[in-house]
């Protein structure tokens, strides 16, 4: 589910901290320099980075493309290889039976197993295609709000990661506590007794 789904999930997001100006070249340099790359030819399992909100397999960042108003759009694209765990099984035993036969022994050490299950996962690894994934992101610079199209705690964790190392800034995640947090003005007795607060069970 993206920004122009009919049914959306996302996380709400308070920016802590500002861009350096020019804010636009430190956006345009930060997406550029951490934009998303292939691995379809290598051995890797996981690739993060940024992408276009309007050509997101073939990011282009120039122009200001990302810019709507006040907002900046663009997309965070995951490429992850999953080798199923029976073709390892498969592919391990053949060549742990070649490894027997060329030895003439019955048994293999534990560093010889080892070392047969990474080779193998390696050679898996440059054959089989990575699966993307895209997750919209939406930024109101002037109101220090970042909204992320998702809720998976894998890829939420993935972006506030990607935009801390861009951006230099850091992000805070929204709900019921930090917005009392940082959105109330609070006493500093209100503000003790929040953090002493501690989640209460409604069910056995």
């Amino acid at each position: 589910m993206g920004l122009l789904s009919s049914s959306v999930a996302l996380m709400r997001y308070k920016v802590q901290g500002s861009l350096k100006e020019p804010m636009l070249d430190t956006v345009t340099d930060a997406l550029k320099q951490n934009a998303f790359t292939e691995i379809e030819d290598e051995a890797a399992e996981k690739t993060v980075g940024w992408t276009s909100f309007q050509s997101p397999f073939k990011p282009d960042f120039d122009g200001s493309s990302f810019m709507f108003g006040t907002y900046i759009v663009f997309s965070m694209r995951i490429d992850k290889k999953s080798i199923p765990s029976k073709l390892v099984k498969k592919n391990y035993t053949e060549e742990a039976a070649k490894k027997l036969a060329e030895t003439q022994r019955e048994y293999l050490s534990r560093n010889e197993k080892l070392a047969i299950r990474e080779q193998v996962l390696n050679v898996l690894s440059l054959r089989i295609p990575a699966i993307p994934s895209i997750y919209d992101a939406m930024w109101n610079y002037e109101a220090g709000m970042v909204w992320l199209f998702s809720t998976q705690k894998a890829a939420n964790e993935e972006f506030e990661s990607l935009f801390s190392k861009s951006f230099k800034i850091a992000l805070i995640r929204l709900f019921p506590y930090t917005m009392a947090q940082f959105g109330c003005d609070l006493s500093e007795s209100q503000r003790d007794a929040l953090n002493h607060l501690s989640p209460t069970r409604f069910a056995e």
